[in-house]
């Protein structure tokens, strides 16, 4: 049995997904995880053999768990489910470390068959993803999104901008100071040519990185 641990911030989700897997006979969810933080632990705590991760995630994101598993666990394949079908997305995801990224729209025998080929070793990618990476590398400098301007942590705390938290909040969140926060919102502000939350707020929306 390959063992999963399944982390999403939509409980509904969860249970949906892993009825998917579980009915494919081979593949069992031994852990779930409703935040990016929960995530981290669950994968401390049960050393899955695959872990499958949503990027829209609450206290920590799916970039920054990608990111610390791969660090951890260099060795564990990692599937991002999202979604986002947005190139700046596949590419971040790749380059933290995921095997795999696959959309919530994909069809359910896709999602077991991307399971089975990241824990063989493989890579996977669904259609639309696939596409978007490429588009992205044959465009070079052209046609490309504000965004790819932002490291990840400015994505992060964008994010969290979005949905409202203080300055406080954030700085707890990643364990950096409130100065750091503030830090980030001033090149935030600079990079996109915003000038206040409300429009980093309408940004964030705009380009997906917060869902309602």
């Amino acid at each position: 049995m390959i063992r999963i641990l399944l982390a999403d911030d939509h409980s509904i989700v969860r249970a949906g997904l892993r009825r998917i897997i579980e009915d494919s006979g081979d593949i069992e969810v031994i852990a779930e995880a409703a935040d990016g933080h929960e995530a981290v632990q669950k994968a401390h705590e049960t050393q899955p053999d695959v872990a499958v991760i949503d990027i829209s995630m609450p206290i920590m994101d799916g970039l920054e768990v990608v990111s610390q598993l791969h660090h951890y666990y260099p060795k564990m394949p990692i599937l991002i489910l999202t979604m986002h079908e947005e190139e700046q997305y596949v590419f971040r995801a790749i380059s933290a470390g995921a095997k795999g990224y696959i959309t919530k729209r994909s069809a359910p025998e896709q999602m077991v068959n991307a399971i089975r080929k990241v824990h063989a070793g493989g890579r996977y990618l669904s259609d639309s993803a696939a596409e978007s990476l490429a588009h992205r590398l044959a465009s070079g400098t052209q046609d490309r999104s504000p965004m790819d301007a932002l490291s990840n942590r400015e994505i992060q705390v964008l994010r969290q901008l979005a949905l409202g938290k203080t300055t406080r909040e954030i700085a707890e969140a990643y364990n950096i100071s409130v100065k750091t926060v503030d830090t980030y919102r001033f090149r935030l502000l600079k990079k996109l040519n915003l000038r206040n939350n409300a429009e980093l707020s309408r940004f964030a929306i705009q380009n997906r990185l917060v869902e309602f």
